[in-house]
């Protein structure tokens, strides 16, 4: 995780886990969506895009609409972002956590969720200097990790080309203290039992609590430098 890696977002993220890369920034908006106009309450968002050469082929630009894949984890990356904030903390502003994947190979949604906490969290630690905002929305920490059963073995992190022959895959989700956010686990080729469904789980549980010291460490080189 390099924080600051943006010279003008309100806080950015270069988040690099073996061959993905993905880059996140973090906008503030004095302005909400039409249907919280007049609640007194913000919003946090997401936004999420493969670069045409992040992929083995050349991904296509999208600029006639977002394909499913894509909404899908603009989607998911939304909605575990708001899982951990206070939004009455915005008042009626709204932050927007741009993920724009610069290499893909595997992970790259809960990589873009790390990496985007590290972003969303320098952004707010300026807000509050700036006066903009009174309170911090972040109630604690995020981050998720990819996990599968590859030829038997379960894994964590898994690369495109494990990804591609897993069994099953699951994305796991967690905040610092352990909760539950998101699950997402797809059986591919075999079923998983329950207890290797809790086994699999408790292998990305532990995956996910690593990462919480990597963005801490990342946060505390920003702030150092700034």
């Amino acid at each position: 995780m390099e924080c600051g890696f943006l010279s003008h977002a309100e806080g950015s993220c270069l988040a690099t886990a073996g061959g993905t890369r993905v880059l996140c920034a973090a906008t503030f908006e004095r302005r909400v969506p039409r249907f919280l106009a007049g609640s007194g309450q913000g919003w946090v968002t997401a936004e999420y895009g493969l670069l045409p050469r992040s992929t083995h082929e050349r991904t296509p630009r999208e600029t006639s609409g977002l394909r499913g894949r894509t909404q899908e984890i603009k989607r998911f990356l939304g909605r575990s972002l708001r899982a951990v904030c206070d939004l009455s903390a915005l008042g009626e502003c709204q932050i927007v956590v741009d993920c724009d994947v610069i290499d893909a190979d595997g992970g790259t949604r809960t990589l873009a969720l790390t990496g985007g906490l590290c972003a969303l969290r320098q952004a707010v630690a300026a807000l509050l200097a700036q006066g903009a905002i009174e309170r911090d929305p972040v109630i604690e920490p995020i981050a998720g990790m990819s996990c599968g059963v590859v030829a038997g073995e379960m894994l964590v992190d898994l690369s495109y080309e494990e990804d591609a022959r897993a069994d099953t895959d699951m994305n796991v989700v967690l905040t610092e203290s352990g909760r539950v956010v998101e699950v997402q686990c797809t059986a591919e080729r075999v079923p998983l039992s329950r207890a290797e469904f809790d086994e699999l789980l408790e292998c990305a549980s532990r995956g996910v609590r690593g990462l919480f010291a990597v963005q801490r460490e990342a946060l505390r080189v920003r702030e150092r430098g700034t």
